[in-house]
């Protein structure tokens, strides 16, 4: 492929030269099942293998398909759809108050486990947000909380962290009243947080169920390795207070833009060449922009690791957020702080109205008479895909 700069397609890039077949040939006993159905997924987005809508015009007969999309959240246009939907229906649901966002990092000794151990995503997540209760539950009220799980950096390097937003303030034991102007101390979450991560790991090593790296395989004792894990309460661990903000669309459009879009979004990318990808990132330590050049299949191969889990959910809810008890909790809430009844309105965007939104044009309206097209009937995807994908979803498919 000649070189490439402006607007580049990452399917595009996974396409050219077979570069995705090459990376899965040479990877394939490592490459996870979700990350083999999300790939797939995009490549047919939007293609004949997906099916699609017909629609024919009533006055000139002009017949236009109107193919269908993957939903995956690994594809770049399907992603930033379900971003727009979700950032929408939680300005619906979530209260206008008080939030503050907390980063909870591990120092950089404990993430070479978890690509080992990727049940202790799952373990780890509910910690912050445990936290945050316990804190609450002190001043005797009950948080509003959601958190967003990230695996990767900036610069597309593992880097598990968890992005917190709690209310400042919550519901009275009782329900009868809204507690606010709640504060929460840096330095006991910090130690907290620390706590709890490593006493994780020891129950997780004592328990068995703890593959170590390489250069830590030598530590076969439980004493051996609580050892080495007492060393890391010596280290920083880093955990970042926002300052408590009143803006909750700044608040959700913030962890918004990452939950279900891939870990880059294709305005980032600079030039693609055939052998080598760029593409920039901000640099938040030094506020600059820096760019980024790697071989093309070092490239994919960062961004397929950060593929979640099938069934994976990468934002959690609790407190009075939590899904057993929002149906109860959250008209309270609204009640409290005197706002309208937004909680049980959805937002969804259809296909339509995201296309007049973005480029001012109604893709349904006949282009040679301007006419509104009507639906005629429906090509449903290829049956010969449809089996494969139910094959791999239900891991019957075998690696060659």
């Amino acid at each position: 492929m000649e070189f490439v700069s402006g607007h580049i397609k990452i399917r595009d890039i996974f396409i050219d030269n077979g570069n995705w077949w090459k990376l899965f040939l040479t990877h394939r006993e490592l490459i996870r099942r979700a990350i083999i159905i999300n790939v797939l997924k995009m490549l047919a987005c939007r293609t004949r293998l997906l099916g699609w809508h017909v629609f024919v015009c009533p006055k000139c007969f002009r017949r236009i398909n109107a193919p269908h999309s993957c939903k995956s959240r690994f594809c770049s246009s399907c992603g930033k759809k379900a971003t727009d939907n979700w950032i929408k229906t939680a300005f619906n649901t979530l209260p206008d108050t008080i939030w503050q966002q907390i980063t909870f990092t591990l120092p950089a000794h404990l993430q070479p486990f978890l690509w080992l151990n990727r049940h202790l995503f799952n373990k780890l997540a509910p910690i912050p947000a445990n936290i945050i209760k316990k804190l609450a539950a002190q001043k005797h009220f009950l948080p509003g909380i959601y958190a967003a799980i990230h695996t990767f950096g900036r610069d597309l390097k593992r880097n598990f962290h968890i992005h917190l937003s709690t209310t400042a303030g919550g519901l009275s034991p009782d329900y009868q009243r809204w507690i606010g102007k709640a504060y929460f101390h840096h330095d006991t979450i910090k130690a907290m947080w620390r706590y709890a991560v490593l006493d994780l790991f020891r129950a997780e090593f004592k328990a068995g169920r703890l593959k170590l790296p390489p250069h830590l395989r030598h530590l076969k004792s439980y004493s051996a390795f609580n050892s080495w894990l007492n060393v890391l309460y010596q280290l920083t661990w880093v955990v970042h207070l926002n300052k408590q903000s009143d803006n909750r669309k700044a608040t959700i459009e913030y962890l918004g833009k990452y939950l279900k879009r891939p870990p880059l979004g294709e305005s980032r990318l600079k030039s693609y060449d055939g052998t080598h990808v760029v593409f920039e990132y901000l640099d938040h330590y030094t506020d600059t922009t820096q760019t980024v050049s790697l071989p093309v299949r070092d490239f994919l191969a960062k961004l397929i690791a950060h593929v979640p889990d099938c069934n994976f959910r990468n934002i959690r809810y609790y407190g009075f957020l939590a899904n057993r008890v929002r149906g109860k909790l959250l008209p309270i809430v609204y009640k409290l702080l005197k706002q309208s009844k937004n909680y049980a309105r959805s937002a969804f965007c259809y296909w339509r109205q995201m296309l007049m939104t973005s480029f001012g044009v109604d893709p349904l309206r006949c282009p040679d008479c301007n006419s509104l097209l009507r639906f005629s009937y429906v090509v449903l995807p290829h049956a010969s895909l449809t089996a494969f994908h139910q094959e791999i979803a239900h891991g019957h498919f075998k690696l060659l």
